[in-house]
C-alpha cells in the first residue's frame, strides 16, 4: 500500500521518521523500478532546528518545497554533487522533512548496480544518502514531486519493534550549535545498509 498524504501531514517530524523504517521506497525511472526497504533517516524539525535548511524561516529557491504539504519530495545537491532525498512532513507553511540515508536493497538490484557502477551488492551500494539516491535514480528534477507514482514510499506489513531502532545524532550538522546533539538520526540496529556517517 502506498502510504499516502495523513502518514506525512502528521505534527511530529520524529515519529514519522521512525515509522518510515521498515517502509519500502520505490521508484519507476526511464522504465526502470527499483525498490529498497528504508533502514536509516533523519529528522528536520524546520524553522525551530538549527540544523533544517528552513531554520528562522529561511525561504530560497531551493527550500520553497520544504513548505508544501507533506508527502511530496524535496531532493538537493550536496557538494554539487550528492542528490539528497528527503520526504517533506506536516501541514503547509511548517517545513519538516525527513532525509532518507539508508535502504536495503528489495528490487532492481541489477538496475541499482548498473548506476553506481558497481559489479557486486554491498553495503556501500545503498548505505548513504548520495548512494541511494544515485541507485535509485533520483535526482533534483523530482523535487516538489508527490510521492504517489514515479516515487513512492509504500507499506508492505513490515514493523520494526522499537528495540530494534536506535537513536543518535545527526550526520554532517556540526554547524548546528546545541541542534547538532539532538538525537534525531534513526536507524535499525545491525543492519549492514546502515550509513557509516558518525554524528557527534
Amino acid at each position: 500500500m502506498v502510504l499516502q498524504k495523513d502518514f506525512y501531514q502528521r505534527e511530529d517530524v520524529c515519529v514519522i521518521a521512525k515509522e518510515l523504517l521498515g517502509k519500502v521506497l520505490v521508484t519507476n525511472i526511464d522504465g526502470q523500478l527499483a525498490s529498497g526497504m528504508i533502514v536509516e533517516t533523519e529528522a528536520y524539525a524546520g524553522i525551530t532546528d538549527k540544523a533544517s535548511h528552513a531554520y528562522g524561516g529561511r525561504h530560497t529557491n531551493r527550500t520553497k518545497t520544504m513548505y508544501a504539504a507533506g508527502g511530496v519530495a524535496y531532493v538537493y545537491l550536496c557538494y554539487g554533487i550528492h542528490h539528497l532525498f528527503n520526504v517533506v512532513t506536516n501541514i503547509a507553511g511548517i517545513p519538516h522533512a525527513v532525509l532518507i540515508r539508508g535502504i536495503e536493497p528489495v528490487e532492481g538490484v541489477d538496475i541499482m548496480l548498473n548506476r553506481r557502477k558497481k559489479e557486486k551488492l554491498i553495503p556501500s551500494v545503498t548505505a548513504g544518502p548520495g548512494a541511494l539516491s544515485q541507485a535509485l535514480g533520483i535526482t533534483t528534477k523530482h523535487t516538489n514531486l508527490p510521492l504517489i507514482k514515479n516515487i513512492r514510499i509504500e507499506d508492505r506489513g513490515g514493523i520494526v519493534p522499537n528495540k530494534e531502532i536506535a537513536a543518535a545524532t545527526r550526520v554532517g550538522v556540526a554547524y548546528a550549535e546545541e541542534d547538532a546533539y539532538l538525537p534525531y538520526r534513526y536507524y535499525i540496529k545491525d543492519n549492514k545498509y546502515v550509513s557509516k556517517g558518525k554524528g557527534l
